[in-house]
């Protein structure tokens, strides 16, 4: 599969805006997956090559963000088991559609996915870290969210850190700042377990995802490092920001067709 010179650079441009957007507030798969629609490759090729991509970048923005103690690392060892078998799980169950099936179900889910990660958010004032997180809070609610997110990751993807984030933030009141930094060690959970899937099937375009993973990083670093200078009211103009994108990428990719 060859692609014109152009149109990889534009890709490699939407990856680096995708990764600067994620690190800070998720969703943005939402930019780098309408983008990548538009190669012409086969759905489930740029979801393989996508989600390779992306598991470096995330892992990127997650080394700075826990460098600055950020990290809610009492919610891992019950999140990051239920993360990892809710993207193979949704990862196997995309992969049994064939590849207009799978388009047709992306551009379907894109809006979706949208609105949900845009969705006006309070920040609350009982807002808090992780130390005083109930029984329930670390095993029930923790691993519950991880599972559900973690097949939608599998199965489809953009939107998953911002999904986290809300969740963390609505379900255990947690800070805006520390629920995107603790959302990256489950969504690279999800992102690894969900690209070894793809892998597996002869999914994933290595020479391809290599460039984008590059881009993706740059994008991470700059974002989290901003994100940690600048906090939550950023993170939620990101938010906003994403969701301007996506719905003009969705009018190209309509208009286009």
């Amino acid at each position: 599969m060859e692609l014109e010179l152009w149109l990889v650079a534009l890709i490699c441009a939407a990856f680096f805006a995708a990764g600067f957007i994620d690190s800070i507030a998720g969703g943005g798969g939402l930019i780098s997956l309408p983008a990548f629609l538009l190669t012409g490759l086969p759905p489930e090729v740029v979801l393989g090559t996508s989600k390779t991509a992306t598991t470096f970048g995330t892992g990127s923005a997650l080394l700075n963000y826990a460098r600055n103690g950020l990290v809610i690392w009492r919610m891992a060892p019950a999140g990051i088991p239920a993360s990892l078998l809710g993207a193979w799980l949704g990862s196997q169950a995309i992969l049994l559609f064939d590849s207009g099936t799978i388009g047709k179900i992306m551009l379907f889910l894109l809006p979706l996915g949208a609105l949900v990660t845009l969705m006006p958010k309070k920040t609350a004032a009982l807002s808090r870290g992780g130390e005083d997180l109930a029984f329930r809070h670390l095993y029930v609610y923790t691993p519950l969210i991880c599972l559900a997110l973690g097949g939608y990751d599998g199965f489809f993807g953009p939107g998953t850190g911002s999904f986290f984030i809300i969740a963390h933030f609505l379900f255990l009141k947690i800070g805006l700042v520390q629920a995107s930094a603790t959302a990256k060690a489950f969504n690279l959970a999800t992102n690894i377990s969900s690209m070894a899937v793809f892998a597996l099937n002869g999914c994933v375009l290595l020479w391809l995802a290599l460039p984008l993973a590059a881009c993706n990083i740059a994008g991470n670093l700059a974002g989290s490092r901003l994100a940690i200078k600048i906090g939550a009211g950023f993170v939620k103009k990101i938010l906003y920001v994403s969701l301007s994108l996506l719905f003009a990428s969705l009018i190209w990719k309509f208009l286009t067709e």
